[in-house]
C-alpha cells in the first residue's frame, strides 16, 4: 500500500506528488480523510527488495546477468521465453503482468493488441501473464488462435515465470486507469526491461519519458487503443535503434528504487517531528 504519513496539525508541509492525488481522488473513507487533511500529508513511494529482485543472483532465472552483461543476458532469457511461448525472437516482446481488474486496464490493452496484430500487422510479440475477470481470460485464450503466434498468455500467476518474463521481455506495459504507486515498473527497470506506462499516479512519478532528460520509459496519456497503438509504435522504433536501446537498458538498471532509498525518506520525515 502507499506509504502515507499525516503530520500533527501544527506541522504543515506541501502536498506530495501525483501519487497522493491518486489517493485523494478516490471515494473511500481514507480518500476523504486525505482530502480534508491534504496540507498535512506527505507520500513516500514504495521500494522493492533488491536482493530478491536482482537479475545477477536471481535463482528463478536460468540465465543470470548484470548491468555489464545485460545485452547477452537479456537475449538468452528472451530466447527462453520465445521457445516457451512460440514467439519470433526477431520481434520485440511487450509483456503485461497483473490482475484483470478495471484498475489495471487489461481490457483496453487486449483490444489494442488485437488491433495492432490484425489491422496493422505489427511485428511485435505480446505476452499477458495474469488472472481475474473470467470473460477477459477466456477472450485472451481465444485470441491466441487468431494472432499468428504473435500473442500468447498465461492465465494465473506463477512467481518463477513472472521473474522470467521480467528478464526476457524487452518492454513491460502498465496501462492503468489509476495507480497510486505500482511496483511492476520498478521490477522492470531492475531487469533492464523498458516500462511503457500511462501518465498517471505513481507511474508518472517514477517513469520519465525517453524523450526527456533522464528518461527511463515510454509514457502515454489516455487509456484508449490509439494511445496504446502509438506506444507500441514508439517501442518498436526504440527496439530497432539498437545502440540507443542498449544504452537505455544499462541506464535504467542502475536506478535505485530500493527500500533503503525509501527508508531514508521515512527517517528524514521522522526527524522533522523532533
Amino acid at each position: 500500500a502507499m506509504a502515507t504519513a499525516i503530520k500533527t496539525a501544527w506541522r504543515v508541509t506541501t502536498v506530495s506528488p501525483q501519487y497522493m492525488k491518486e489517493l485523494m481522488d478516490g471515494e473511500s473513507t481514507l480518500s476523504s480523510l486525505l482530502r480534508h487533511e491534504r496540507k498535512k500529508c506527505v507520500g513516500i513511494l514504495n521500494g522493492i527488495d533488491i536482493e530478491e529482485w536482482n537479475p545477477e543472483t536471481d535463482n528463478k532465472l536460468d540465465h543470470q546477468y548484470s548491468r555489464k552483461t545485460v545485452e547477452e543476458g537479456k537475449n538468452r532469457n528472451k530466447q527462453q521465453l520465445c521457445d516457451h511461448f512460440s514467439f519470433n525472437p526477431e520481434y520485440p516482446i511487450i509483456s503485461f503482468i497483473g490482475r484483470f481488474v478495471d484498475q489495471k486496464g487489461a481490457d483496453v490493452l487486449s483490444d489494442a493488441i488485437w488491433k495492432a496484430l490484425t489491422n496493422y500487422d505489427s511485428k511485435i510479440n505480446f505476452l499477458i501473464l495474469g488472472s481475474g475477470d473470467n470473460q477477459l481470460a477466456n477472450g485472451l485464450e481465444q485470441m491466441k488462435i487468431f494472432t499468428d503466434g504473435r500473442f500468447n498468455c498465461f492465465i494465473g500467476y506463477n512467481e518463477a515465470l513472472a521473474h522470467k518474463v521480467y528478464a526476457g521481455s524487452d518492454f513491460l506495459i502498465m496501462p492503468s486507469r489509476f495507480e497510486p504507486c505500482g511496483l511492476n515498473q520498478f521490477y522492470a527497470l531492475r531487469y533492464g526491461t523498458v516500462p511503457i506506462v500511462r501518465t498517471v499516479g505513481g507511474l508518472l512519478d517514477s517513469v520519465k519519458d525517453i524523450n526527456d532528460e533522464g528518461g527511463n520509459g515510454i509514457r502515454f496519456i489516455n487509456l484508449n487503443t490509439d494511445d496504446l497503438l502509438h506506444s507500441f509504435y514508439r517501442a518498436t522504433e526504440l527496439y530497432q535503434d539498437k545502440e540507443r536501446f542498449q544504452k537505455i537498458r544499462k541506464f535504467i538498471m542502475k536506478q535505485d528504487f530500493s527500500w533503503e532509498t525509501s527508508a531514508k525518506k521515512y527517517m528524514k520525515l521522522y526527524e522533522e517531528f523532533r
